[in-house]
């Protein structure tokens, strides 16, 4: 099938502010992103969409291609969306969105992601990492539950599965999986995620990904293998990506965290 990859970098982040042109390994973050995408992707349209000329400017300076994009929108998923929109882009069977923070993102998770789509038929593909219990504990990693053909039953800041009684656990330490926040979808399932209206669990859980799901509209999720580096939200975050770098593996702060962005 024919992908576009989208990577979204909005200018504004409250954490880490100018996010996308704060620079990692001398070069601004958004277009290590696109040079790690366009490093381990090939035979598909990649595009920075953003809503600052200035983070434009410096993706093309480096030979990306960039689209700007309205300002109000509330998550890169609205972002991605728009991309896929416009006419240059309509020949695309399936988008593929890798958010505009993740310098040391796989090749193995954006292929697990497009293979639920482009494989296993689904509308929309997403991928989780087999993690330790102890993230069950923190809300900043998302947890995703399968269901037995490997499409997500839920997803949780919260402890799931939880274990009762104390009983269980090392079947229940099986069964975690922390989400990583890549997605695959078929152009339909992407216009139809954005054109929904937020659900009453998406907007408890601060989990975009819910609205889709409580719509009926199923995800498949991909394992991949880990430890996977985290992405860069804080300004720790980017000294230790900057200290370790070009190393994939540097040592994050805590494990991939995924929502609404």
């Amino acid at each position: 099938m024919s992908a576009l990859i989208v990577i979204p970098a909005r200018l504004g982040s409250s954490r880490l502010p100018l996010k996308p042109l704060r620079e990692l390994g001398g070069r601004p973050l958004v277009v290590r992103v696109l040079e790690r995408v366009l490093s381990v992707q090939s035979g598909s349209d990649i595009v920075v969409a953003t809503d600052d000329e200035g983070v434009a400017s410096v993706v093309r300076a480096a030979g990306g291609t960039a689209v700007l994009t309205r300002p109000d929108h509330a998550s890169g998923t609205d972002r991605v969306a728009e991309v896929a929109t416009l006419p240059e882009y309509a020949g695309h069977d399936v988008v593929v969105n890798v958010q505009g923070d993740e310098p040391f993102v796989s090749g193995e998770s954006i292929a697990a992601a497009r293979a639920q789509v482009e494989v296993g038929g689904m509308p929309i593909g997403t991928v989780a990492c087999a993690d330790v219990p102890e993230v069950l504990a923190m809300p900043s990693v998302v947890k995703v539950v399968r269901d037995g053909r490997g499409r997500a039953l839920y997803f949780s800041r919260a402890p799931v599965p939880f274990l009762r009684d104390g009983g269980q656990s090392v079947r229940r330490d099986s069964l975690v999986l922390r989400h990583v926040g890549i997605y695959a979808y078929r152009r339909a399932a992407l216009l139809r995620w954005v054109a929904l209206p937020p659900a009453d669990l998406e907007l408890v859980e601060q989990l975009e990904q819910l609205r889709p799901l409580v719509d009926g509209i199923p995800i498949g999720v991909g394992i991949v293998t880990g430890p996977l580096a985290g992405g860069i939200d804080t300004e720790e975050d980017l000294a230790r990506a900057n200290a370790a770098w070009p190393d994939p593996a540097y040592p994050a702060s805590q494990p991939v965290p995924a929502g609404t962005r």
